[in-house]
């Protein structure tokens, strides 16, 4: 058998392939145990500062395999043992990551493009928010992304109605950030994983800590969050690098990732 998830070393970052594309992509225990371990992979690689995620077929990510869970009546316990830890480890993965969605993306696999950083999709991308459909709730994450996102009105004409949102009305409303034509996603998100792999990979990701985290703080507390970060990064090379590039006017050329 063909493994679940298939690593492609790029110059700079990782494209990760979720490749179980008979079921289009919906995640058993094994897919999660080969998700983990690629990730481990990838954050042990001093030379990858990126992480692209992508599916291969016909869809990005169907989520659950409900085959794989039919007569499991502690889906809590589910989630606390696959999906969370998932969507945890990549909001929290030491580099900047990207979510290329090809076709369908549907329930926890809308969740699982939502965790990463930047979401590109192919025109022809569908997200459906399928939980109402099976009596559930959102869950991966994606009770917390959506009203972010969207705002309220929005997510919950979603979650309640379950009906599918194409991705330029997706890219619109704020979903995601980029709709590319079909042919055009992997080059475009191999272009957008590179930029990022260039970039200041450590200021890259205090900034996604910052921003995560200022739903949580009051003005007052976001300003000394900012002063806390601006110190530390201040101090380390790559600001010194970035500055003597922009007074001598050429690219920038950051230090390895920390």
């Amino acid at each position: 058998m063909s493994e679940p998830v298939r690593v492609e070393p790029r110059e700079g970052f990782w494209r990760i392939v979720l490749d179980r594309a008979d079921r289009l992509n919906a995640f058993d225990r094994p897919m999660h145990a080969a998700l983990a371990a690629a990730l481990d992979r990838a954050v042990a690689d001093p030379s990858c500062r990126a992480v692209l995620l992508t599916g291969a077929g016909r869809g990005f990510c169907a989520g659950q395999d409900l085959a794989a869970v039919e007569g499991e009546a502690d889906l809590g316990r589910l989630l606390a043992e696959t999906w969370n830890p998932l969507v945890r480890r990549l909001r929290e993965l030491p580099v900047p990551t990207v979510a290329a969605v090809n076709g369908i993306a549907a329930g926890a696999g809308v969740a699982l493009a939502l965790a990463c950083d930047l979401v590109l999709a192919a025109r022809s991308a569908r997200f459906f928010m399928a939980f109402s459909k099976l009596a559930l709730v959102p869950d991966s994450g994606a009770s917390w992304h959506l009203p972010r996102l969207l705002g309220p009105a929005r997510a919950r004409a979603l979650a309640l109605l379950g009906d599918p949102l194409g991705a330029e009305e997706a890219e619109r409303a704020g979903l995601l950030w980029r709709v590319v034509e079909d042919e055009k996603l992997q080059t475009e998100a191999d272009a957008v994983a590179g930029r990022l792999a260039q970039g200041p990979t450590a200021a890259l990701v205090a900034t996604r800590q910052l921003l995560d985290g200022s739903w949580q703080r009051s003005f007052a507390e976001q300003l000394e969050e900012e002063e806390r970060l601006q110190r530390a990064l201040g101090n380390a090379p790559d600001y010194a690098e970035g500055v003597r590039a922009f007074l001598e006017k050429r690219p920038t050329r950051f230090g390895a990732r920390s």
